[in-house]
């Protein structure tokens, strides 16, 4: 009868036995791996030292009475080189003093001898669990980093350049900061990069939308409540403010605040201190406010729907992102980025965009800003099929926005008035070919394609010719 063969159990992790008993050592190596663990074994705190690299353990398991180094200096030793290592120390009854001088040196638990083995089955898997929730904090807290670095906020036009100068003061600071700027030009995504990069880094980053609830729901939200302070509440309620203690609470459009939430809002921001919905305490936290507004908040303050002494105390530092029709120069760069992100989210490698969508990209407006780019780039990411993003895998959306036209008349007109009706007319003409219509108008296609940048970057107050660009520009 043929005999089945089974793989062997997954093992629980890597342990170390240090002990210049050596009878100690065989009983305890034997009783771990019967556990399930992958066991190395060390005479003394030396070759225990030696042992560290190769092996790579999880945990130690070391005694405290050995000749030449004992575990205490063993234990110094290896948090000296490697700090997140699980050290358990095993100790005689008349010597848990020292254990007790162990614990304080960093070791995690101590066991006195004679062992109970299946004490020590408890507390090596309780600190096998530990170190695996350590090490999945850790990589958390590494994709957190590599999600918002600073590397992150792409851009090169000199509005974004100013914007990164001031990230790293910014994110060191405890003051009060306002983000202003269009939906859709990374308001939120700047407030986590800023708080991922402050000394608050490890504490609760918390969000509240300020429009999304109603005023006594977000007066819960924000400073919480007392037992029967609302309708259906069944017992007290920690608000954002108080689970924030220690980390950054993130307030997106502010302007939405009530004026009764404003005054109790200012209250906080200058003594640190609320109380509860329906509440006597005064509480006390450490919270830095990083709030967020589309609106122009100073026009609010004139119609009276926002208080001035409040904006001027959440406005200590402000942070103004431009919308991307300001920095057409970022518009591929941020493309880019995104084109790497999503192919590699995707498993697909490419070389950049054709010509037809690199036109396309730089010849729309893009009214949804930097959001609107990245889910355009996530779209063609979907859809493409070749090395190289086409004109056809952008939405359809994605396009030149009409071009106004005033009036061309010879003469009376400027040279640059008439120049931009002989391309546009020209463009019209040729179905959007950049190729055919600087052929026809003896410029360089390159030069057709910075003028028209210029005409869909001008101010919005600069007179504007007629709409007479076709749907899509092409180079063909």
């Amino acid at each position: 009868m043929a005999r089945v063969l089974h793989d062997p159990p997954p093992m629980k992790g890597r342990v170390l036995v240090v002990d210049d008993d050596a009878d100690a050592r065989e009983a305890l190596s034997e009783a771990l791996r019967e556990g399930g663990y992958a066991v190395e074994t060390a005479a003394d705190g030396f070759k225990g030292l030696g042992k560290l690299p190769d092996f790579g353990p999880d945990l130690v398991l070391t005694d405290l009475k050995m000749p030449g180094m004992d575990g205490l200096e063993f234990l110094r030793k290896i948090h000296s080189g490697r700090s997140d290592l699980a050290v358990i120390v095993t100790t005689a009854f008349a010597d848990v003093e020292t254990a007790v001088t162990a614990l304080k040196e960093g070791a995690a638990d101590y066991l006195t001898k004679p062992l109970d083995l299946t004490v020590l089955s408890v507390v090596v898997a309780r600190e096998m669990d530990r170190v695996r929730l350590r090490r999945e904090a850790g990589a958390l807290r590494a994709r957190l980093a590599e999600r918002y670095s600073f590397s992150n906020l792409v851009g090169s036009s000199p509005g974004m350049q100013s914007v990164l100068k001031l990230l790293p003061q910014v994110a060191a600071s405890k003051a009060s900061l306002l983000i202003t700027g269009e939906p859709g030009t990374g308001k939120e995504l700047l407030a986590t990069t800023i708080h991922e990069h402050s000394p608050r880094a490890k504490q609760p980053f918390l969000k509240l939308h300020c429009a999304a609830l109603a005023e006594p729901l977000l007066e819960s939200e924000l400073f919480g409540h007392e037992s029967g302070a609302l309708p259906a509440s069944l017992g007290r309620r920690e608000g954002r403010l108080q689970q924030a203690d220690g980390g950054t609470l993130f307030l997106d459009e502010i302007f939405a605040i009530p004026p009764a939430l404003q005054v109790r809002l200012l209250r906080f921001l200058r003594e640190h201190a609320f109380q509860r919905m329906g509440g006597e305490e005064t509480l006390h936290v450490d919270v830095r406010v990083i709030a967020a507004s589309d609106h122009d908040l100073r026009e609010e303050i004139a119609r009276g729907s926002f208080r001035e002494d409040l904006f001027y105390q959440l406005n200590v530092v402000n942070i103004d992102l431009p919308p991307l029709r300001a920095r057409p120069s970022d518009i591929l760069t941020l493309a880019m980025h995104f084109l790497r992100k999503y192919g590699s989210e995707d498993g697909k490698t490419f070389e950049g965009f054709s010509d037809q969508a690199l036109e396309r990209l730089a010849g729309y407006e893009w009214p949804g800003n930097v959001r609107e780019l990245e889910n355009a780039i996530a779209h063609a990411v979907v859809l493409a099929s070749g090395p190289r993003v086409t004109a056809m895998d952008l939405p359809p959306s994605v396009g030149p926005a009409p071009v106004g036209t005033a009036a061309v008349r010879i003469p009376g007109s400027k040279m640059e008035d008439i120049e931009r009706h002989a391309i546009l007319s020209t463009l019209e003409a040729t179905r959007g070919s950049t190729t055919k219509a600087a052929e026809m108008l003896g410029m360089s296609v390159r030069t057709i394609q910075y003028r028209l940048q210029q005409y869909h970057s001008a101010p919005k107050n600069e007179p504007h010719l007629p709409a007479v660009l076709p749907s899509s520009v092409t180079s063909g």
